[in-house]
């Protein structure tokens, strides 16, 4: 009689296996179409649009991890140096700082300038989020063995 009852250690850990397998995947879905919407090129993108990445930088540091505390997956850039305000502002728009190189006096020195810019929003993490939602119900069809 005892055999037709759920053994709950087993369940518990076949859910907890399935759960990591199906959210590591959709992290890495969802790290490859943030990625494949950034583009590599001079030009900057158009507010609204997937930002264009110049030196490659961005597109190189987007991760994703499985968080087994919460049993969640974290997807997004990596702080890139600095104060890390760079990425939040592409995304949602706001307030970054800019470095520009400056010649005072047409000399050969150079100086290194701070200023404050607002940036318009160009996401690339959240359509891509959108974009491979409706996938997610289908990955945990039949997951848990």
């Amino acid at each position: 009689m005892a055999r037709m009852f759920f053994d709950r250690p087993a369940v518990l850990g076949a859910v907890d296996k399935a759960t990591r397998r199906v959210l590591s995947r959709f992290g890495a879905f969802v790290r490859r179409t943030a990625r494949q919407s950034i583009r590599k090129r001079k030009k900057e993108s158009r507010p609204g649009q997937p930002t264009s990445s110049h030196s490659g930088l961005l597109k190189k540091f987007i991760f994703f991890g499985y968080d087994p505390r919460w049993r969640s997956v974290v997807i997004g850039p990596e702080r890139l140096g600095g104060r890390g305000e760079a990425p939040p502002a592409l995304e949602y728009g706001g307030p970054s700082h800019a470095i520009d190189f400056i010649y005072p006096g047409g000399g050969e020195r150079r100086k290194k300038v701070h200023r404050r810019i607002t940036v318009k929003a160009r996401p690339y993490m959240g359509p891509a989020f959108e974009k491979e939602r409706p996938k997610l119900t289908r990955m945990w069809r039949d997951s848990i063995r």
